[in-house]
């Protein structure tokens, strides 16, 4: 059996109006996978992406890496999946523990200490995250920073 993987992002925001109004309809999924240890134990920002995306017909469920990783390659045949992760080392761990991901958004990468511009105004990496896209690039997983399906696509 496989598993219908529709559409991964990188968006430090996670699930905001452009994902839950845009890429999630764009991408014709009936669930989000929201990727990140902090957030799966904030009951507040699950709630906020919860009534977001929920508002939008879509189910969605939210997962510490280790639980991704056991559970995403379950999924239902009618289930099409749609995963947000903030870093590019969540995504990296999910393809190193066997989750098919071909395709990767690359949306929002704030800017922190440490971080330098690459290729568009919204995305910010140091070595760590170049290393990552590397790994992820040898591993068959193309990478687009794309704000939104109309946007600049660019690859990288």
């Amino acid at each position: 059996m496989s598993i219908n993987i529709v559409g991964t992002r990188i968006d430090n925001r996670l699930v905001h109006g452009q994902v839950a109004n845009v890429w999630l309809t764009y991408c014709h999924t009936n669930l989000c996978i929201v990727v990140d240890d902090e957030t799966a134990g904030n009951p507040i920002l699950k709630e906020i992406m919860k009534t977001t995306v929920e508002s939008k017909g879509i189910g969605i469920r939210f997962f510490t890496t280790e639980k991704a990783i056991n559970t995403i390659n379950r999924a239902a045949p009618n289930q099409f999946l749609y995963i947000v992760a903030k870093e590019p080392k969540t995504i990296c761990s999910l393809v190193k523990n066997g989750i098919p991901i071909t395709n990767c958004n690359v949306g929002n990468m704030h800017f922190s200490e440490g971080k330098k511009r690459y290729k568009e105004d919204h995305v910010y990496v140091d070595d760590n995250d170049l290393k990552d896209f590397e790994y992820l690039k040898r591993n068959g997983v193309k990478l687009i920073i794309q704000m939104t399906p109309n946007s600049l696509r660019i690859e990288i």
